[in-house]
């Protein structure tokens, strides 16, 4: 028995939709890292050179801050972490800003939504995100496969006059 026509159009039609959405899909997936920087913008204080300066930052899709600060004069992407102590570096942006701790210096703890793993202390020369500067950072090297992105914890979140997250943005002051 031949296939009905609608049931065969059914189908065309389902395969077809199914395809858009994919490619709707993966063309969003490759623009998030370009939104992310585009909407990351210094807000300059009118007046005196001397003011703080501030940055707005948009929530991505799925209401997570991403930002590309320069530490020791490195881009790294990171995530802004407030449930984060320290500054998190996965152990690929470590080892690219020069960072190579030995074994016996993981011996920090960190509890994590996973449990508990354990990082490098160690100190950050500088980490500059827009017109904020900010130095002598805490920060932890991650071993590789903990985490899919460096963190931008409370370290240096403490270290600004100020940060606030409203409708799904979020304000750093530095």
């Amino acid at each position: 028995m031949a296939p009905r026509p609608i049931v065969w159009s059914l189908g065309i039609a389902g395969i077809t939709g199914l395809l858009a959405l994919n490619h709707a899909n993966n063309l969003a997936l490759d623009t998030k890292e370009e939104a992310a920087l585009a909407v990351a913008r210094p807000e300059r204080p009118a007046g005196n050179l001397g003011e703080r300066r501030s940055l707005t930052i948009s929530a991505d899709d799925r209401g997570q801050y991403i930002v590309h600060p320069s530490i020791d004069n490195y881009r790294v992407r990171m995530m802004v972490d407030t449930g984060a102590s320290v500054v998190a570096l996965i152990d690929s942006d470590a080892r690219a800003l020069g960072v190579k701790p030995d074994r016996s210096a993981y011996n920090y703890s960190l509890g994590t939504a996973n449990g508990v793993v354990r990082g490098a202390r160690i100190r950050l020369r500088e980490i500059r995100l827009g017109d904020i500067l900010v130095r002598d950072v805490d920060a932890v090297v991650l071993p590789a496969g903990v985490l899919g992105v460096s963190l931008l914890g409370t370290s240096f979140l403490r270290k600004l006059s100020g940060y606030e997250v409203q409708g799904g943005r979020m304000v750093l002051r530095g």
